[in-house]
């Protein structure tokens, strides 16, 4: 009789589907969040309905139903039952194409990769996919119509209650996505290391040769992000202890696993010495391919062994074991060197294929970063065919260079959002929407898309740019349709995450944040000219008892980093009128994204301001004192605003780390801690 029951719905639902057409909004345009909710009590009615998953779905599937089960109880307060078979409630039905029984009327999206349809009927939703990853898409793109924001875990937002929650009718389509495989790389983990083995310095800081991991929360938390982005990668480590279960766990939940370029086969040559990875697989002797092959390759089919069950994607080539160039004995020539990277890789591609269960795909990516770029393009580095080519920017958002012939290849890119190396560039967002509009015009047309991984560092910083270029991945073809996709994705951004009243004051605010911080160097302005102005201000001190007549310099400084504070002065503005409209949650996380950044350098701006004031006047004793406890304040001011980011789970976020050193200018307390010394150096304290 059940069987009866289900074919005759099945019959209901074909006949149903076939009268409706697909309905799709224009990219960046609508509210997203909650659009799907019917709010006149007329629509489907969800809040009491079963999650229908069969019992051999794929675990990605399981996965996105246990995770729709938690956001439909976030808004109702009822979770919803995961149940195997259809019963009398309504339902939200998750099947696949070729593995579930559907409506013929799904079989169009048969041999696609990761497309999906959502339908409502008289009794229910078909969430379908033409694969386990496209049903699991299609869960995503639910939740989020539904009222739950992919970037949650980020921005703080909290679904709208509703506990009769229904739906209106829905007839959506999501085809094939752009880029095949698209994905977040965590790296230089230094905020999140929550415990360690080993010594510490004076700062309390890890000593890194040592093991140390990360709270296997923190990975939670980036998986589940970049799949309600529809993203189906990671890169979750970079430099620490790699508990299996993680990497499993991302393979799990449908994230196909990888690393970044030095990662050979996922062996970890990070640990080779420092984890002592080498002496727990039996591998002996240097990380030297010349002179110790053997072991070598015992070293990396380790990695192949520990993740052959896994959806990988393989990384190949031959690097050092801290992302440096392989050293090669003097007098190599480039012929030799082509020769031994070569034999390296395919060595590499031979041991994956030789090792992978029957059926399970080998993928492989080839980066070509640095010396192997300068190597490609001259000629002398032949590769397989099998490697995806992987062109990757400068560090700083633009593009290095892109396949003019794609040749035998597959081409994709690696991006950086975040990047260890430039001051501040880990704590704030300094690649403009604008560049990344204009760059992935390049990559899209070069026909660089089988495979993106952007470089987020720690993610927090990077939520808005990570979202955009999530949705340039999936469907490039209707975001850079026509000019202006980074403005109209901003001003979306704006509607969508800080409410309609506030929208204006908020863009205002993003596009002062992108005129003062456009590149990497422009958020250590006012820290910088700070610094030059004590120096100057340490031979002003009348009590020094110095005599030094300022000069032009000075004059042009003050005026300089005057006009700086001025143009900040009128941003600010901006953003305290935007505030005023907005809730406790849209206003702490406008603070996060758009004003904290800029106040790093604002108010060390302001320091400095003051500082030159004082050398262009020499005041006398009392006069310094105060416009030296002005700049103090201003810093001091940025301290307690550095508190406010860090509320839970934010806790300590700016704390010194290896990557954000004390007495560095990656350190957002560098400038008070400078002034502090300045103060106490002249022993100006106490009046």
């Amino acid at each position: 009789m059940k069987k009866i029951k289900i074919c005759l719905g099945l019959i209901i639902a074909t006949i149903f589907f076939s009268t409706q057409s697909v309905k799709a909004n224009e990219l960046w345009t609508e509210q997203v969040r909650g659009s799907w909710v019917a709010n006149d009590g007329k629509g489907l009615a969800i809040w009491n309905a079963d999650i229908v998953v069969d019992e051999q779905a794929h675990s990605c599937v399981k996965q996105a139903a246990e995770f729709l089960a938690q956001d439909i109880e976030k808004i109702t307060g009822k979770r919803p039952g995961i149940v195997s078979e259809q019963g009398e409630k309504h339902f939200i039905r998750l099947a696949t194409v070729g593995k579930d029984e559907v409506p013929s009327e799904f079989n169009s999206l048969s041999g696609k990769w990761e497309a999906y349809r959502i339908k409502t009927t008289d009794d229910g939703i078909w969430l379908v996919g033409s694969n386990p990853r496209g049903t699991a898409f299609a869960v995503y793109t639910l939740a989020e119509r539904l009222g739950i924001d992919p970037l949650y875990i980020w921005t703080g937002y909290t679904p709208e209650k509703n506990e009769r929650l229904a739906v209106k009718e829905i007839n959506f389509k999501a085809d094939e996505p752009i880029f095949k495989y698209r994905g977040m790389f965590h790296d230089d983990e230094d905020v999140l290391i929550e415990s360690f083995s080993g010594a510490v310095d004076q700062y309390g800081l890890v000593d890194r040769s040592l093991p140390h991991f990360m709270p296997t929360v923190w990975f939670e938390r980036y998986f589940e992000t970049a799949l309600r982005l529809r993203m189906n990668q990671v890169a979750p480590f970079t430099r620490v202890v790699r508990p299996f279960e993680v990497q499993k766990m991302a393979s799990d939940w449908g994230l196909f696993y990888t690393s970044h370029h030095y990662d050979i086969l996922l062996s970890n040559p990070y640990g080779y010495e420092r984890f002592e990875l080498a002496k727990e697989r039996d591998v002996k002797g240097e990380y030297d391919w010349d002179n110790n092959r053997e072991n070598l390759i015992k070293y990396w089919t380790a990695g192949v062994e520990e993740n052959k069950e896994l959806d990988c994607i393989w990384p190949v080539g031959l690097r050092g074991t801290r992302d440096g160039p392989y050293i090669f004995p003097e007098g190599t020539s480039d012929k030799q060197k082509s020769r031994i990277f070569s034999e390296a890789i395919q060595t590499e591609i031979d041991i994956v294929k030789s090792m992978l269960p029957e059926g399970k795909e080998p993928i492989f990516h080839f980066t070509l970063y640095h010396e192997m770029l300068k190597m490609f393009q001259s000629g002398s580095l032949k590769l397989p065919e099998e490697a995806l080519l992987i062109w990757n920017d400068d560090g700083d958002g633009v593009m290095r260079a892109l396949p003019e012939n794609k040749g035998k290849w597959k081409h994709g890119i690696y991006y950086h959002l975040g990047y260890n190396g430039a001051p501040m560039k880990q704590t704030v967002h300094t690649i403009l929407p604008k560049l990344i509009e204009d760059e992935f015009r390049k990559v899209v047309a070069s026909g660089a898309t089988e495979y993106m991984l952007v470089n987020v560092s720690e993610l927090r910083q990077h939520v808005m740019n990570t979202r955009f270029i999530a949705e340039i991945c999936w469907d490039a073809d209707e975001a850079l349709s026509k000019p202006g996709g980074a403005n109209r994705f901003t001003e979306w951004w704006c509607r969508e995450y800080f409410g309609n009243e506030a929208a204006n004051d908020a863009l205002a605010t993003y596009n002062g944040y992108f005129q003062m911080i456009h590149s990497h160097n422009q958020i250590w302005q006012g820290a910088k000219s700070l610094d030059r102005a004590m120096l100057e201000a340490g031979y002003c001190l009348p009590f020094t008892h110095k005599i030094v007549v300022p000069n032009e310099k000075v004059s042009v400084e003050l005026e300089e980093i005057r006009e700086r504070e001025r143009k900040y002065d009128v941003i600010f503005k901006s953003a305290e009128q935007a505030t005023s409209k907005m809730n406790k949650e849209q206003t702490l996380f406008f603070f996060d994204n758009a004003m904290y950044g800029m106040l790093i350098d604002y108010r060390p701006t302001q320091a400095a301001a003051l500082m030159w004031e004082f050398a262009q006047k020499r005041p006398n004793r009392k006069t310094s004192r105060a416009l030296i406890y002005q700049a103090m304040e201003k810093l001091e001011t940025l301290e307690k605003e550095t508190l406010k980011a860090e509320y839970p789970p934010f806790e300590n976020w700016y704390k010194p780390t290896w990557a954000r050193l004390p007495g560095s200018l990656n350190n957002v307390h560098y400038s008070y801690d400078r002034m502090k010394e300045f103060m106490l150096k002249f022993n100006i304290s106490g009046e």
